[in-house]
């Protein structure tokens, strides 16, 4: 090849791989760590099914995503709080909230020797309200005849940033302990009484697992991917329960029959024997009109979420949407424009 015709042959490659990116369009996500495990498989299989659209999706906090979908400089948000009306009002536009999948949050320890830790809720918010300082406390040690638990400080490990796995952990603490909910209360970020800070759920995991008799809260598959030890929780019919997929999905029953049109709704301390209680919804938070042909991309990804994506979330620890709910999230998907 001589070298006048192998310069045309990289000109006609280069425009090719110009063209080729120019017709990839983007939509730019932020918001909870909570799902990110499975967003993030969510947006990689799509991408291979569509690839002319790639979905960026930023793991900062539902604080964060809920602060830039409040903004407009992301084409969605995600949360695993759902918005209060307050942070509503700021919006410029209709917000809609869209459940994609169900997790839990779990007390994760690490304690030398020690395995089948059980709390109760009460407990639980007395040991992040620093009451309780000491392993071998009476009260810990009442749930937890069998263990002998060490005569060691507890070191508590809580959120730094704003969260919604935080919104779903002191959600429940509010309505098992008067104390909890009086001093410290309700929220994505609170004023902690005790404790250390990490970001994001990468974070509190890192610290519980380099911090030797220490107590945070993560997600569940955060638990399992770092190796973390996490306790059963006695739930509202007093049974001791441990959270996997069934006693999540247990947990969404009773909120699945009386699911608000805006899925707005705390489904912690359900009822049931066999519901887990620190159990929540998570949110994808999107306009119901975008700009720029955007919500026909997004509609298009939400009904392949539903479809197809939704048989993904069980191997990575995450329970799928009931199917009364699916339904009503069907029809909410054709309002967006």
């Amino acid at each position: 090849m001589t070298i006048k015709k192998a310069g045309l042959w990289l000109a006609v490659l280069s425009c090719a791989a110009m063209a080729s990116a120019e017709s990839v369009t983007t939509l730019n996500g932020a918001g909870a760590t909570f799902p990110y495990p499975i967003y993030s498989k969510w947006f990689d299989e799509y991408h291979k099914l569509k690839p002319d659209l790639q979905i960026n999706y930023q793991s900062i906090g539902s604080g964060g995503g809920i602060r830039q979908i409040t903004e407009r400089t992301v084409d969605f948000g995600a949360t695993d709080g759902p918005m209060a009306d307050k942070q509503l009002f700021k919006v410029d536009g209709k917000l809609l909230h869209i459940p994609t999948v169900l997790g839990a949050v779990v007390p994760v320890y690490n304690i030398k020797g020690i395995s089948g830790l059980k709390l109760g809720g009460d407990v639980l918010a007395d040991v992040f309200l620093g009451k309780i300082k000491r392993w071998n406390d009476p009260a810990l040690a009442k749930l937890n005849p069998d263990l002998e638990l060490p005569d060691a400080p507890i070191a508590v490990v809580r959120r730094a940033d704003g969260s919604g796995t935080t919104y779903c952990f002191v959600d429940y603490l509010s309505k098992v302990s008067p104390e909890w909910k009086k001093k410290v209360g309700l929220g994505t970020s609170v004023n902690w009484p005790a404790g250390l800070g990490g970001k994001g759920n990468e974070g509190v995991a890192g610290l519980v697992k380099q911090t030797p008799n220490s107590i945070g809260y993560v997600e569940l598959i955060y638990a399992k991917q770092n190796d973390l030890e996490y306790a059963s929780m006695r739930n509202k019919a007093g049974k001791f329960v441990k959270a996997d997929l069934p006693s999540v999905s247990a947990a969404a029953a009773g909120a699945a029959k009386t699911m608000p049109k805006d899925y707005r709704v705390s489904i912690t301390d359900a009822p049931g024997d066999g519901a887990y209680p620190i159990s929540t919804f998570t949110w994808l938070l999107i306009y119901q009109n975008n700009s720029a042909g955007k919500g026909k991309l997004l509609k298009n990804f939400l009904r392949w979420m539903l479809k197809d994506g939704q048989g993904m979330a069980p191997n990575l620890g995450y329970a799928p949407l009931p199917d009364s709910v699916k339904k009503m999230v069907e029809g909410t998907i054709e309002t967006i424009k």
